[in-house]
């Protein structure tokens, strides 16, 4: 059975309990990996300078516990969109079975119209507060 490594471990230790439940449930049936939790202001920052956020600060990453998480399916293969979408259907599931209410940043509508997007955050997964 797949199993986070340390720095996955150390990454969801920084997320909400409700992602840390969700990704320890994903992980029994879907290897994967996490590559970011909590987000300081200044990785922010880079993130939004690089094209990778619309958020400048205060974004759900930013929050602690962090209330987003990036999470890729492992090995990771950056160029296999199909992959990520197969991986978000899993986690999308998993949340729904549950009761975690979570927004996909490749569904930011969540309208299960994936081409009607003008930022495609694959790896994101955030818990829906409002």
């Amino acid at each position: 059975m797949p199993q986070f490594g340390k720095r996955s471990k150390e990454q969801l230790s920084s997320c909400h309990a409700d992602l840390q439940k969700l990704f320890n449930e994903v992980i029994k049936h879907y290897d994967c990996t996490i590559i970011e939790g909590h987000r300081s202001n200044e990785d922010q920052l880079k993130a939004f300078n690089a094209g990778k956020s619309r958020i400048k600060s205060g974004g759900k990453h930013n929050h602690l516990p962090s209330l987003a998480a990036d999470v890729v399916p492992w090995p990771i293969d950056w160029s296999d969109k199909n992959r990520f979408y197969h991986f978000a259907g899993t986690v999308q599931g998993i949340a729904k079975m549950l009761n975690i209410k979570i927004r996909w940043g490749g569904d930011w509508d969540s309208d299960n119209d994936l081409k009607d997007q003008t930022l495609y955050d694959l790896p994101h997964f955030e818990l829906i507060t409002d």
